[in-house]
C-alpha cells in the first residue's frame, strides 16, 4: 500500500492529476468490491483474495 501511497505523490508532484485520480477510483473500486490482496482479505469479512497480479487487474478495471 505504501508504495501506491509514494506513486501518487509522485504523480500528483509531476501534475498527473488525472492518473493519480485514476489510481484512486481504482482502488477504492477494488476495496469497495472486496477483490484485494491477504493485507486487506485478512481484515476483511467475505473478501476474495488475490494475487497481487490480480489486484492490479481488479484496480485497472475500476479506473
Amino acid at each position: 500500500m505504501s508504495y501506491y501511497n509514494w506513486c501518487l505523490i509522485l504523480l500528483r508532484h509531476m501534475q498527473w492529476f488525472e492518473a493519480a485520480d485514476l489510481i484512486v477510483k481504482g482502488m477504492e473500486g477494488a476495496i469497495a468490491a472486496k477483490t484485494v490482496t491477504y493485507d486487506f482479505e485478512r481484515l476483511m469479512d467475505g473478501a476474495k483474495l488475490l494475487k497481487c497480479s490480480e489486484f492490479g487487474d481488479a484496480i485497472i478495471a475500476n479506473m
